[in-house]
């Protein structure tokens, strides 16, 4: 079995609720522009029939004027096949943002628009110069047809790659146009560095539907432009239609968590689509609000509940689609239905069956309580508050002593840090903290005889980082948690940004500042308060953008891996022989006892050794991840285990960190003896020789 919560980009996992459930309404609702009649006429009798919800739900117009979507070559516009649908659903798990660069990328209208207004000036004075010398005049919508604009229709746009031959067609095969043609690409590069070669998407009108907590139950898109096809939709013209059609579909399949349902109340934000739905929406048994929604804004206890939205693990399908229920015996997984839990029952071979692993997932969802066992109290008001820019400071400022012990737990950190427990700072501090948690308690453990706790400096590399780097300001953290050790980072992985690779700077502390320094133009102050004891203390970054079986240098003291999953990335496979080689502590996390089975079979077969068995880390992070297709405890960094080597045989390596063996018991001299008289010291005789 294969699950990929945790691992995915949470704006991927929203990315794919909203473009599969958007899919299945554009399939439902029929072509744009058609009656109300049919099969939404048959929809309202059913509406009227659902339960009510108490809460106020809103119908959002939000207008767009300034940025529009490119699609990169291989991409189609629409809810279909485009924009990678098939990976951005699920098919081929781990995706991450940086891989929708090829398929879609965002561009501005304004600048489009400038360029147009250029370009029409142009034209201009290229007519003129045609009539004056008497050459044939090129028909001015057939060259605007190499750049068409934002606002072009879909009919006007050539398809790719017939571009060259309407220009052709244009010229008549005239030498005068073969020479205007050449003219023009001498012109400036200007016009061609504002737009690309086909004109964007321009999305003008977004249709929201939420309730009053947040959660989103249905969208709609207006599209005025597509690249070479036909558009989605035509503009805002007659928006109540398609509202009132959104909001059908809304209330029958809602895309958020829970059932069909209809609202007790829909407010509007818009007056004028208010006055058009006056009529319509009483029909569905709703009561319109008297007058159209000024403002809005999610409650402090917004959580976008629409993630919540489940799917099933064999066929994907989403619970706004079909109704899934648990595996009843293990209650971890979650299927449509009887033919997609046998099919995953029966899979071959037997080891990434369902019938394998279900009481071994059973184990994992006994251990939810456990995970969720945390001293935070972020029901009690806004979580988010400590995150406004206008509010308090993030961090208060740092203690003048140093700490007297170590610390096992949020609640001994919080205590002496001078944070309330309904600080979320925990969501980003975990990284820090579990590296702390490493040096301090897990690597005297089972790394006895390397003494790490006395050691004045420790390099250590973060292996397969992503967006630990781009949090690598609260790894600042450690240089409060252990002040009196000189510590070097180095970030490692191919998924950092290629223009970091061999970066080094230094993270300097004095007092309660911190500054970045060698030209990496960064300078931050988490936070203030008095000056603080002691001098300044240094935190050395380096960057190396590449797998880590790539890098050439010294030998660190430590490696450590946040939420790895060995077995979702293949350079994996020549990494962790490195490792094998390098025969040093490395320590990695997990998000789940899953993943850490899955790491364990992935380590023997790269390097015929395993894993220890995890530990629960006290410093994990306190929001649990929700995971789609599965009712297992996700936490990010939740479990930490390290890297067993196969031992060495015969081969002269090293062997592998472990306990010291005993040492030797001396043997006993031979009691000395007398010599007899006239016996010579041994050996006497040799040296006077010499």
């Amino acid at each position: 079995m294969e699950f990929v919560s945790g691992y995915r980009d949470e704006f991927l996992d929203f990315a794919a609720l909203l473009f599969g459930w958007f899919r299945k309404f554009v399939a439902e609702r029929g072509a744009v522009g058609t009656s109300l009649e049919g099969r939404w006429r048959q929809l309202e009798a059913r509406i009227r029939r659902l339960p009510q919800d108490p809460a106020l739900w809103a119908l959002h117009v939000l207008h767009n004027r300034s940025v529009g979507i490119s699609l990169g070559q291989g991409a189609e516009p629409g809810p279909g096949p485009g924009l990678g649908a098939a990976r951005l659903l699920g098919d081929d798990p781990p995706l991450h943002l940086r891989d929708l660069s090829p398929y879609i990328s965002f561009v501005s209208l304004e600048d489009g628009e400038e360029g147009e207004e250029e370009e029409e000036e142009d034209e201009e004075e290229k007519k003129r110069e045609e009539r004056g010398a008497g050459t044939e005049k090129v028909e001015p919508e057939e060259d605007r047809e190499l750049a068409p604009t934002s606002r072009e229709s879909p009919q006007e746009v050539n398809p790719p790659g017939e571009s060259e031959e309407a220009e052709q067609e244009a010229g008549g095969g005239e030498d005068g146009c073969r020479e205007n043609r050449a003219e023009d690409k001498t012109r400036p590069q200007k016009r061609k560095g504002l737009r690309s070669e086909a004109a964007p998407l321009h999305l003008s009108c977004l249709l929201l539907v939420t309730d009053e907590h947040g959660t989103i139950l249905g969208i709609d898109l207006l599209v005025d432009g597509a690249q070479g096809t036909g558009s989605w939709g035509s503009g805002t013209e007659n928006l109540a239609p398609r509202a009132y059609v959104l909001l059908c579909h809304s209330m029958a399949c809602p895309m958020g968590s829970g059932d069909p349902r209809k609202p007790r109340q829909l407010t509007v934000g818009d007056a004028r689509l208010h006055r058009e739905l006056e009529s319509l929406v009483p029909r569905l048994g709703v009561k319109l609000a008297k007058t159209p929604m000024r403002t809005w804004g999610p409650r402090p206890g917004f959580t976008f509940a629409s993630l919540r939205a489940r799917t099933c693990h064999v066929c994907h399908r989403h619970s706004f689609e079909v109704k899934l229920t648990p595996c009843p015996q293990c209650s971890a997984v979650l299927y449509c239905g009887e033919a997609c839990l046998q099919a995953d029952w029966q899979r071959c071979p037997d080891d990434v069956s369902h019938r394998f692993w279900c009481p071994k997932l059973a184990a994992f969802v006994e251990r939810a309580g456990e995970l969720a066992a945390l001293p935070f109290t972020y029901t009690t008001g806004d979580p988010y508050q400590l995150l406004q820019g206008d509010g308090p400071a993030i961090m208060p400022p740092v203690p003048p002593d140093p700490p007297r012990g170590l610390f096992g737990s949020w609640q001994d950190y919080y205590t002496w840090r001078g944070l309330s427990l309904d600080s979320p700072m925990a969501v980003l501090l975990t990284y820090p903290l579990t590296v702390y948690y490493v040096i301090t308690r897990l690597v005297p453990q089972s790394f006895p005889e390397l003494n790490i706790q006395n050691k004045q400096s420790l390099k250590i590399h973060v292996v397969e980082a992503g967006k630990e780097f781009d949090l690598v300001m609260v790894f600042w953290e450690l240089l409060v948690l252990l002040p009196h050790v000189a510590l070097e980072l180095q970030f490692v992985g191919d998924g950092l940004p290629p223009e970091s690779d061999q970066q080094h700077f230094t993270l300097q502390r004095d007092g309660p500042e911190v500054s970045v320094r060698n030209g990496s133009g960064v300078s931050a102050r988490p936070s203030s308060g008095t000056k603080e004891k002691g001098s300044r203390r240094d935190l050395q970054i380096k960057v190396s953008a590449r797998p880590y079986h790539l890098l050439q240098g010294p030998k660190p003291d430590l490696v450590i891996g946040f939420n790895s999953g060995f077995g979702l990335k293949d350079t994996w496979l020549s990494s962790l022989p490195r490792l094998q080689s390098l025969r040093v502590p490395a320590f990695f996390t997990e998000s789940s006892e899953y993943g850490c089975v899955m790491d364990g079979q992935t380590m023997a077969v790269a390097t015929g050794g395993g894993t220890s068995r995890p530990q629960l880390n006290p410093f994990r992070s306190p929001f649990r991840l929700r995971a789609a297709d599965n009712c297992m405890p996700w936490y990010c960094n939740a479990f930490i285990f390290h890297l067993v080597y196969k031992p060495a045989q015969g081969s002269g390596a090293r062997p592998a960190p472990g306990p010291a063996p005993p040492s030797p018991t001396p043997s006993v001299p031979p009691a000395r003896t007398r010599r007899r008289r006239g016996e010579k010291k041994p050996g006497r005789g040799a040296r006077r020789r010499r």
